[in-house]
């Protein structure tokens, strides 16, 4: 108490004082930060994870009337996926794996090359999880699978679901983006995510098909059920979701894991 009284006995404008008065409000205002932070950390895990959740199940088409996003979500197993093989991991817990801290973690990461790197991503996880549906009798109805690249002047990030094909689109969407509103940020137009839903994405060879282009075919050419309408006045946006497309159902993203689901080995 003593030293706080000799602080206060200082002459207001005194140098000593200002910085002493300076540094205690510092050292209070970042205990309550840190304090906050750690206290909301779980109320702001819990928003992030539910969140995730509303997007899967919106873009998946998973509600049902009356259905809470936690309710919907019930419907979904998460599984993890080795990239390179295609095939289940059991030793991660899809419910903590973190596939975009992974992909920034040297000993969990792929860096990929100019030519495999499309999407303009650098580098991805090693692994990602998976989130299917199945009916009553365990049949694959659907895969939502995340995805991410670069557009204008962002990375967008979001999912793509499927049907238990592998291969016929059941919706689109991204839940983090900073592309340009009313251009780039069309991505999020209801209207446009529903031109992908029925879209192909493999053709009967198995060749990636699927494409975001200005000059759509007609509806009567056997090429429409590949092609989607590109953003007006955001050719680098609609070049990013077409490119970032093409990298994750492609070989250095969920391609082997959507060839075995296909050829029924997977799921």
């Amino acid at each position: 108490m003593s030293a706080i009284s000799e602080v206060l006995a200082l002459p207001n404008d005194s140098r000593k004082k200002t910085f002493i008065v300076a540094f205690v409000l510092c050292l209070i205002c970042s205990i309550a930060v840190s304090s906050a932070a750690v206290l909301l950390k779980p109320v702001q895990d819990k928003n992030k994870q539910l969140d995730k959740q509303r997007n899967i199940v919106a873009i998946a088409d998973l509600a049902k009337d009356g259905m809470s996003v936690d309710e919907a979500f019930q419907q979904v197993e998460a599984k993890v996926v080795d990239l390179q093989t295609g095939e289940y991991v059991d030793d991660i817990d899809p419910k903590t794996y973190d596939a975009r801290a992974a992909a920034v973690d040297p000993k969990q990461n792929v860096v990929l090359t100019k030519e495999q790197d499309i999407a303009s991503i650098r580098r991805r996880a090693k692994y990602a999880t998976v989130y299917l549906v199945k009916d009553a009798q365990g049949q694959l109805e659907k895969i939502i699978l995340p995805i991410s690249g670069y557009g204008l002047w962002s990375t967008l990030y979001g999912f793509l679901a499927l049907q238990g094909d592998a291969n016929t689109v059941v919706g689109l969407g991204f839940y983090e983006h900073a592309e340009t509103p009313g251009l780039g940020g069309e991505v999020d137009n209801p209207n446009w995510k529903a031109q992908w839903v029925g879209k192909k994405i493999f053709d009967e060879q198995g060749e990636i098909a699927i494409r975001v282009t200005k000059s759509p075919v007609a509806e009567s050419d056997p090429r429409a059920v590949y092609d989607i309408d590109a953003l007006s006045g955001a050719t680098l946006t609609s070049n990013g979701v077409n490119n970032l497309v093409h990298f994750w159902v492609g070989p250095d993203g969920f391609g082997p894991y959507l060839q075995k689901i296909r050829q029924g080995g997977g799921a």
